[in-house]
């Protein structure tokens, strides 16, 4: 569970709650262009996004995304195990948004700041991400970040519909990370 709240210009990155937060999560996560596109079934009901929450957010690293100007919960983001890269310290970032607030910069945003928290307060040696080929959207995001890509594995993940779906898969090291954001990787350093 993320320690910390963050902050960006827009936004706010906090903590889930079940109780307050589970109408604003179905209120994105019942749209059928949101979830597909990250290989999980539109919500049908509040009590999925609560299971949601209670489920995967709160025992996970995974942030609300919280829009300033409204107070409301318009997405997550958040790290998994890089099931990939069982003996090094590295996480998968994963997120999602409500279709309203798409094409903004409100997600790569977000997902700088969580990089940040990665790299200098977690201080992971490697973030990855995974997207959908036909997830456009993601892909644009994940280039603006910085990250490489690494390649596909083909026929690689079982979405909820029974489908299989092939993973385009990338990476950052801190190094890299380091260099764009501060120049010398040295200045990070301890």
């Amino acid at each position: 569970m993320p320690v910390d709240k963050l902050e960006t210009e827009r936004l706010k990155l906090e903590q889930w709650n079940v109780r307050r937060d589970a109408a604003d999560l179905f209120a994105y996560a019942k749209n059928p262009n949101v979830g597909p596109n990250a290989g999980w079934a539109p919500h049908k009901t509040i009590r999925e996004s609560r299971k949601r929450i209670r489920g995967i957010f709160i025992p996970n690293d995974t942030w609300k995304i919280v829009d300033k100007e409204t107070g409301r919960a318009i997405g997550s983001i958040g790290f998994s195990p890089d099931y990939r890269r069982p003996r090094v310290r590295a996480a998968e970032l994963g997120y999602s948004m409500s279709e309203d607030y798409w094409g903004r910069g409100l997600m790569t945003e977000a997902a700088q700041e969580v990089l940040r928290y990665a790299f200098q307060v977690m201080r992971y040696d490697m973030i990855s991400i995974t997207t959908n080929p036909n997830n456009k959207r993601s892909q644009r995001v994940i280039e603006k970040l910085g990250f490489t890509y690494e390649g596909t594995l083909r026929y690689s993940y079982k979405i909820y519909d029974g489908s299989v779906r092939d993973t385009m898969c990338y990476s950052m090291f801190r190094s890299e990370w380091e260099l764009m954001h501060c120049g010398d990787p040295d200045i990070t350093r301890s």
